[in-house]
């Protein structure tokens, strides 16, 4: 399926992932409909930094995945469904796990019984790698074992057979990508790369973090919005789970040390207990086997791990105004 002139809407679409995927749908010819979170400063998001040419040709919305008959006017008439809303926050998950049950799972519920009832061609629903928890083997293939380590992993879990039951009960047109660690330019501070690069580039000559010995499979974020498009358009994907990542793990320490040296920087890190999750609870290996994506959607990473810094770098660098470094973002 081509997704030139396809009705699409895109979930989440203020968000990281989602506003590089609205704006690379535009850039491909797509007709673009973006839910936004309703707030009442109405407020979009990243979609607000677009380019002009780009922001105009996306028809903005406001909603809430939690509430049905909002989600069901946002996906009548469209033919394509991106679902990357929720809440992704690890830490906050521990503070308010029900908050993550009635968006993840709930919300995704949602999404998927308007796609049923209004006849969508495809939906693509986002998961994460923090599902698997703690490597058993290595690298991760999408056979590995489920695993809640956290309220957040316990939600995508919940979501994620959601998913697979519309598709298995009902013959829904599902296609479940689950990155791995994406980041760069618009990630919020909340994530390990920008708390870094934020750090080091306000000044500071010792940066606090976690633990540093879980490693982490990094994917950026172009290469991520590049899988979303290429899962759409392989009708070979519809009812399966593909895991997008490098296949390649860094621990969070040497992960560090790169971007200090990358920044030209002469910094120290400290640990700060406050950035440390509970010890079961703590993933300690994430490592990728993409090769299903490239099997069956004819992914794979396009960026290397330094050149995706060093641009994240930059932009980070002209935006540090977006950032507070000074406090521990949860």
């Amino acid at each position: 399926m081509q997704l030139k002139n396809k009705k699409v809407l895109v979930t989440g679409s203020e968000g990281f992932i989602g506003s590089h995927l609205t704006e690379l749908l535009v850039k491909s010819g797509a007709e673009v409909t973006a839910l936004v979170q309703y707030n009442s400063f109405n407020n979009w998001g990243w979609i607000d930094s677009l380019d002009d040419r780009i922001k105009n040709e996306v028809k903005v919305i406001s909603g809430d995945v939690r509430e049905y008959d909002n989600i069901s006017k946002a996906v009548a008439g469209k033919e394509v469904v991106f679902h990357l809303a929720a809440l992704i926050a690890i830490p906050y998950s521990y503070q308010s796990p029900a908050s993550y049950v009635r968006t993840n799972i709930e919300g995704t519920l949602n999404v998927l019984e308007a796609c049923r009832m209004h006849g969508i061609s495809k939906i693509i629903h986002t998961s994460t790698s923090e599902v698997y928890g703690t490597a058993k083997y290595v690298p991760i293939d999408e056979d590995h074992p489920l695993q809640g380590q956290s309220p957040y992993s316990a939600s995508k879990i919940g979501a994620d057979k959601i998913a697979e039951s519309y598709h298995l009960s009902y013959g829904l047109p599902v296609a479940t990508l689950r990155p791995f660690n994406t980041y760069g330019p618009r990630q919020s501070a909340r994530a390990v790369i920008p708390t870094i690069i934020s750090q080091i580039l306000s000044g500071r000559k010792t940066i606090k973090l976690g633990i540093l010995s879980p490693t982490r499979d990094l994917t950026f974020v172009k290469d991520t919005a590049r899988a979303f498009f290429c899962i759409a358009e392989a009708d070979e994907s519809t009812g399966q789970v593909i895991n997008v990542g490098s296949n390649f793990e860094i621990s969070i320490g040497d992960l560090a040390d790169k971007i200090i040296a990358l920044s030209g920087q002469k910094v120290t890190i400290e640990c700060d207990e406050d950035r440390i999750r509970p010890e079961k609870s703590e993933v300690n290996r994430l490592w990728c086997n993409n090769r299903k994506a490239e099997d069956i959607i004819g992914w794979k990473p396009l960026y290397t791990l330094d050149k995706g810094l060093k641009e994240t770098i930059e932009w980070i660098g002209k935006n540090l105004n977006y950032y507070k470094a000074d406090i521990y973002n949860v």
